[in-house]
This record gives C-alpha cells, sequence and structure tokens, in this order.
C-alpha cells in the first residue's frame, strides 16, 4: 500500500513546486534593497482620473512598448514573452498590486530590473509618462486591484517602511485591506 502511494505523492509534490515558484516570484522585490526604501517614498504627482488613464494607455501601447512583453491586456502574454525568463510581470494578477508601491513600480520601469529582460526606460520615457502607465496598468487588475498597494506602502517583501504591515494600518479609499470599493463591498464610515 504504501508503495503505491508514492507515484500519487510524486505527482502532488511536483505539481506544488511550479506553483510556489511562481508565486514566490511574483512577491519577489524588483528594486535592488539599497534603493527600495528610496522607491516605496515615491508616489504619482498625478491625481487619478480617466484622462491620465487614457494618456498611460496610448503610451503602453505605443511610445513606452510595453506590450510586447506584457501583453495587450497586461497579462504578461505578449509576443516577445515566450522568449523571456523570467516571464514578463502579470498585471492582472492581484499578488502583483498587493506587493509592491507605486514607487517600486516607477522605479522598475524608469531604471529596469536587474535579472530580468525589464530595461529601464527613463531615457525615453518622462516621468509624467511613466507615472500615467501605471495609472493604466492598474486597470488590468480590476477589481483586484491595487489591493494593500494604494498611494502608499506597498507590503514589499512583507513589512512596509515605518513596521506597518505595508498599510494594512491605513484606511480610507483604497487603502487598508484589499481597497475594496463599490456596492458589494462592505463600508465602514471611516471608508466612506
Amino acid at each position: 500500500m504504501k508503495l503505491s502511494m508514492f507515484p500519487l505523492l510524486a505527482v502532488v509534490v511536483s505539481l506544488a513546486i511550479p506553483s510556489w515558484a511562481a508565486e514566490r516570484h511574483m512577491m519577489q522585490p524588483r528594486v535592488p534593497a539599497d534603493k527600495l526604501a528610496e522607491a516605496r517614498a515615491l508616489t504619482s504627482p498625478l491625481p487619478s482620473s480617466p484622462e491620465i488613464v487614457a494618456q498611460g494607455k496610448a503610451l503602453y501601447n505605443g511610445k513606452g512598448t510595453c506590450f510586447n512583453c506584457h501583453g495587450k491586456d497586461g497579462g504578461g502574454n505578449g509576443p516577445a514573452a515566450a522568449k523571456l525568463d523570467p516571464a514578463p510581470r502579470n498585471f492582472q494578477h492581484h499578488g502583483f498590486w498587493r506587493h509592491r508601491t507605486e514607487g517600486e513600480i516607477f522605479w522598475v520601469i524608469k531604471n529596469g530590473s536587474v535579472g530580468t529582460s525589464m530595461v529601464g526606460f527613463g531615457g525615453q520615457l518622462t516621468d509624467e509618462e511613466i507615472w500615467s502607465i501605471i495609472q493604466y496598468e492598474r486597470s488590468f487588475a480590476g477589481a483586484h486591484g491595487p489591493g494593500m498597494m494604494g498611494h502608499g506602502q506597498g507590503m514589499g517583501p512583507m513589512m512596509g517602511p515605518g513596521g506597518g504591515m505595508g498599510g494594512m494600518e491605513r484606511g480610507g479609499s483604497r487603502g487598508g485591506m484589499g481597497g475594496c470599493e463599490g456596492k458589494d463591498c462592505p463600508q465602514s464610515d471611516s471608508n466612506q
């Protein structure tokens, strides 16, 4: 009986390893450790608006060429994605938005990400253009984003600056636990 369980156990373990590795990859910061505090402190100077999102979309699909790797739908499935290792970030995945700040995303777009195919676009895009692309990229997450990221502290590896759980202590619109909004979201008086 024990011998017959071995093949089943081997299959279960082999299937579990790739999902664990993918999740670990999703949570891994892409900003170098010595730049992480600086990156997390960055916040967008742009107001959230449909006009900024439209600008970001035009840049994502045009001048920024983001779609080549990240795909038209932000799923990390662009025409060049199959050739890249590691795979491009999937902006539809809620974990992407929950585990980093907008400043970290800005830093990576501007400076690139060592160990990946993500090159820095600071020489091609202005800071304002990068911030507008980030607003557009958030739209890929739908109801999942930006989660705990909000406009300040993300979870980073596990803790945000100041020792808090990466923004969980923050209340208000799009802050706090999961950034829940809309008619299906339980609201407290402090979140309105």
